[in-house]
């Protein structure tokens, strides 16, 4: 692996056994590279594949899958030949994850503050109650939780969306992860609790030096948010380029990603159909 590459991915292959036998491909052959303070945005509809693929790289992928890869390495740990529990040591230290919506991420009978501290106790497994409770205040007000006791104590339905996003990021990120993998983090936020999140976790990744791979549906914030984008479709990868330069990307379901995002300012009067074409869907080479 190249020494600036942070992360990498060789022919990721993950399937599905249907109930009659047969084996469904969710990804089909998926590559990439992630450089050190890279961002990285993986766009496309749902069911292409883009959180299987992160999920592949934590080791959290259901029991029922079956996957393979050529490579897969974080800096200097082979994940591919690295135990399990191994594995699991890295996970909440050396690479995190944020999911799409607390209300499912944060468990509705534990307080803030006992939840992160499971969290924070496989980091420190030696920290005395004082010191656990003065990480976790200090986290949480690192990502501007202006009144980081009381929400401590708080249970998640007392939180609002946008509060409980900055629990989840505080939790992934207060370690120094080296990899983040934010799997729709703004999705069930408004536009503006969505922009003041994606503050926190700007500030946060430059704080660390931390990569990240950002997947989302919103091309417009993948565009101003990320550094270079990934466009998936059926399991493959179809294009890949700056994100500035997303706006003028060839591919046709690219562009038709794009023009079902229509401006604020004189929109189309309908929205085109994406014609998919049946090559986008085709066995990937092995």
């Amino acid at each position: 692996m190249h020494a600036d590459n942070l992360c990498r991915i060789d022919n990721l292959r993950i399937a599905f056994e249907a109930h009659d036998g047969t084996l469904t491909e969710a990804v089909r052959g998926i590559s990439l590279t992630l450089a050190k303070g890279e961002r990285l945005g993986i766009v496309g509809e749902s069911g292409s594949g883009k959180s299987l693929t992160g999920r592949a790289l934590l080791g959290l992928l259901p029991t029922s899958a079956q996957w393979s890869a050529d490579a897969m390495q974080l800096d200097n740990h082979d994940l591919l030949a690295m135990h399990p529990k191994e594995r699991r040591r890295l996970c909440g230290t050396q690479m995190s994850m944020i999911l799409q919506d607390p209300k499912y991420s944060l468990n509705p009978v534990m307080t803030v503050a006992q939840q992160m501290r499971e969290a924070f106790g496989r980091q420190s497994p030696r920290s005395n109650a004082k010191a656990m409770r003065e990480r976790i205040i200090e986290a949480l007000a690192a990502v501007h939780i202006r009144e980081p006791q009381r929400v401590a104590d708080s249970y998640p339905h007392e939180l609002s969306g946008g509060m409980g996003q900055r629990v989840m990021i505080a939790m992934m990120v207060s370690s120094g992860p080296k990899l983040l993998i934010a799997d729709e983090p703004t999705s069930a936020l408004d536009v503006l609790v969505s922009m003041q999140v994606l503050s926190v976790l700007d500030e946060m990744i430059a704080k660390h030096d931390t990569g990240l791979i950002f997947i989302s549906h919103d091309l417009p914030l993948v565009m101003s948010f990320c550094d270079r984008v990934m466009v998936m479709v059926g399991g493959r990868v179809v294009e890949t380029c700056a994100a500035r330069d997303l706006a003028n990307a060839q591919h046709p379901y690219t562009r038709a990603l794009l023009a079902a995002s229509p401006p604020l300012r004189n929109p189309p009067d309908q929205l085109p159909v994406l014609q998919r074409d049946a090559a986008w869907f085709a066995e990937a080479p092995r």
